[in-house]
């Protein structure tokens, strides 16, 4: 399975939320957790977990 890693500003335009408001949902464990990328503080996430969650969103 190809599963396409989305750096943050990739994140941000797909879901039209913040930087601040992206983290304040991880904490709140209703947004999908980054994964550690190579670096001390390069991240992204699962292309599949960000659509999944925008999905999810259509019935909210």
């Amino acid at each position: 399975m190809n599963n396409k890693i989305l750096r943050l500003k990739e994140v941000i335009g797909r879901t039209g939320l913040s930087r601040s408001t992206i983290y304040l949902e991880i904490s709140k464990g209703k947004f999908p957790r980054q994964i550690q990328l190579t670096g001390a503080r390069s991240v992204g996430w699962y292309e599949s977990a960000i659509t999944q969650w925008i999905e999810s969103r259509q019935y909210i």
